[in-house]
């Protein structure tokens, strides 16, 4: 499988909500970042897209394009179009995804978004005031990263 069939398999993967086939194509010794994770690394990066699979609704898209890549690099433009959380705010989220490889699968994930245009969606007001602040980022990565140890505890 060529390096642009690994990176489409994935986000056709996510699409479908099939976390088993999104997996095959990530290294064992995977780095994955993003501005509401931080830096994840092997089993962490494994278990955050369990977990934000294991609670996507219906009405959730995911949508990809311009895939690209070489024998060392890849990238790709995603979207992710969603609800969130208890107020049910309208989020689209467009991602840029940038990827390294090694022994033919995904070691270096990294996504880049708009994180105060993310938080203005997510989070209205709060979002709108302080949404770019690092204290924000800090706050949602503390969050976030606070959720996934406990959806790791919750499966042992």
């Amino acid at each position: 499988m060529s390096n642009q069939e690994i990176i489409k398999k994935f986000y056709t993967s996510f699409s479908n909500g099939n976390v088993n086939s999104m997996l095959e194509c990530y290294h064992k010794d995977v780095v994955f970042q993003d501005a509401v994770f931080g830096k994840l690394k092997g089993e962490r990066a494994f278990k955050m897209w369990e977990m934000l699979l294991s609670q996507k609704k219906e009405d959730t898209k995911i949508s990809f394009d311009s895939v690209e890549a070489t024998n060392e690099n890849g990238k790709a433009n995603w979207v992710a179009d969603y609800v969130y959380g208890d107020k049910k705010r309208k989020v689209i989220n467009k991602v840029s995804a940038n990827f390294k490889f090694k022994d033919g699968k995904i070691i270096e994930h990294i996504d880049t978004f708009n994180l105060w245009k993310w938080t203005r969606q997510a989070l209205g007001t709060t979002g709108i005031l302080i949404g770019w602040t690092p204290f924000m980022k800090n706050k949602i990565q503390l969050t976030t990263n606070k959720k996934l140890d406990t959806f790791i505890e919750a499966q042992h």
